[in-house]
């Protein structure tokens, strides 16, 4: 994610950059920030996922959304672009700026970078709290098997789980699907730092452990 040059952008030229340009571009307080471009594994993981919870949820009637979508963030406006969303039931689109918005996501999934994973943790998480519908948050690990689950119970308190090993599954609250750690990282190459220094081995594979 990087900025754009220092002119303070108004929401109404913003909107026309999202509107005249191919990239994805999320705007703060003025500064608009390119989204596009990442890496190998992170995108590899964010297809993987994508035909996991498709693959389960479409016959029961429940919908998945890729990056490119929109989701309106109250706390945090005017909208932000996940790595990935899904919800069952019918999706609700809100018109912004001639843009659509999704403003109704039940499972928010976020891929993350060294750049950040401290944001997506810590104030990204807050400002998608804001989302009434919004009820369970998936964070995946690219540099290693590591998926963390956020959930909102019926009294409103989160509850925090995590999934470290490729034999995992992780069983989405919101959505009806279960997630092997094993086919999200499915053709991800884990660089090997305890052991097996500067050696590399693809998720899955028989040799040596991969985390």
């Amino acid at each position: 994610m990087s900025s754009q040059p220092s002119h303070r952008y108004t929401l109404e030229e913003y909107f026309a950059l999202e509107l005249a340009s191919e990239e994805k571009y999320e705007y703060w307080n003025g500064e608009v920030f390119c989204m596009s471009g990442v890496s190998l594994a992170h995108s590899q993981i964010e297809g993987n996922m994508m035909s996991g919870l498709r693959g389960q949820v479409d016959k029961h009637g429940c919908r998945v959304f890729p990056a490119n979508l929109r989701i309106k963030v109250p706390a945090y406006p005017p909208y932000r672009y996940p790595d990935l969303t899904a919800l069952c039931g019918q999706p609700e689109i809100e018109k912004m700026g001639g843009l659509d918005m999704l403003v109704n996501p039940a499972l928010i999934v976020e891929v993350l970078s060294k750049s950040t994973e401290a944001f997506d943790r810590g104030d990204k998480f807050t400002y998608y709290k804001s989302i009434a519908s919004f009820s369970e948050y998936l964070l995946v690990a690219q540099h290693r098997p590591h998926v963390s689950q956020f959930v909102r119970q019926e009294n409103g308190v989160w509850t925090f789980m995590e999934f470290n090993d490729l034999a995992d599954t992780v069983r989405c609250a919101s959505v009806p699907c279960a997630l092997a750690l094993s086919e999200i990282y499915r053709d991800v190459t884990f660089e090997q730092t305890a052991r097996g220094e500067g050696q590399a081995h693809p998720a899955g594979d028989s040799g040596e452990s991969s985390h």
